[in-house]
């Protein structure tokens, strides 16, 4: 796999990334990598529980308009 090249602008002189800055260009690339997984997992998880919640008050005999009136159901 080929790595691109980086580049930053130092007053007028733009130069490639040093080592460093590729090291904390990956590991800042890792992190946001992470984050974006964590709140995927995060919205799949709040998600599952309000499908859960709506099934479990449509089994008591809510209605659609009982649980849009609650702020739930089919928004």
């Amino acid at each position: 796999m080929t790595m691109e090249k980086l580049f930053k602008q130092d007053g007028e002189i733009t130069r490639e990334y040093t080592e460093d800055e590729y090291a904390q260009h990956a590991l800042d690339v890792a992190e946001y990598n992470a984050n974006i997984a964590k709140m995927e997992a995060e919205l799949a998880a709040a998600t599952a529980a309000k499908a859960a919640a709506e099934a479990k008050l449509t089994a008591l005999g809510l209605t659609e308009d009982d649980l849009k009136a609650l702020g739930l159901g089919n928004n």
